[in-house]
């Protein structure tokens, strides 16, 4: 009963920024329900980039980070593929694939993701390692009003989700910019606290709201 009333109390806890440091979001469960709905003022991106950490033994493809906007459902997403070695994005409606990357189950990896409307590039970064830069879609900005989602997959505008599209696991230290950070900055991140935190999105100052069976939990226990 008490698990519940918090349970309760957690899903119609109202955004306000709650700083996380050393916390994390579990998903514990397959759900076409539960994510976390991230708030921002900020409404149009020429360029972003989007970094967290994330933990799972799900092998099927799943979605971390899903921004959508009422005409652009796929204004930036990020899902790990159903092929082991493969990480997927959707800008603006354009599909890319990521291949050659080496994501293991049940660890904890680190990922950075950056687009640019005027180069129309992607580039993904996992633990410390960049991808290729790939062309998906050029020429136009992200425009609200805009939705982010943790852990599903928006197929219309702030829902359609799938539980089989669903994140089953733990993700903590999300940011988001307005532009792309650099090599180094990336790095900083990829290695610890010691990085410039986010100037849309900040985990030690996040506007959150989560829905269904998503809990906040402590990242790490330390035991003396």
């Amino acid at each position: 009963m008490e698990f519940l009333v918090f349970l309760m109390m957690v899903t119609a806890c109202a955004a306000r920024p709650q700083d996380l440091t050393g916390k994390m979001f579990t998903f514990p469960q397959e759900t076409n329900t539960a994510h976390v709905r991230l708030t921002t003022s900020r409404q149009v991106f020429s360029a972003i980039t989007v970094c967290y950490r994330s933990f799972t033994d799900v092998e099927r493809a799943h979605a971390f980070f899903s921004l959508a906007t009422p005409t652009t459902i796929n204004g930036f997403m990020i899902q790990k593929g159903s092929a082991s070695n493969v990480v997927e994005f959707f800008i603006q409606n354009s599909w890319v694939t990521i291949g050659g990357q080496d994501y293991k189950l049940n660890i904890w990896h680190s990922i950075c993701s950056t687009w640019d409307s005027a180069s129309g590039l992607v580039q993904l970064w996992l633990d410390g390692k960049p991808s290729n830069r790939k062309f998906i879609s050029s020429g136009s900005n992200i425009n609200g009003p805009i939705i982010i989602v943790l852990g599903q997959d928006q197929d219309s505008y702030g829902g359609g989700f799938d539980s089989k599209q669903s994140f089953v696991g733990m993700m903590s230290d999300v940011h988001v910019w307005d532009y792309i950070i650099s090599p180094c900055e990336i790095k900083k991140y990829m290695e610890g606290p010691n990085f410039t935190s986010g100037n849309v999105l900040n985990w030690k100052a996040l506007e959150f709201q989560t829905r269904g069976r998503v809990l906040v939990e402590d990242k790490e226990i330390i035991c003396k």
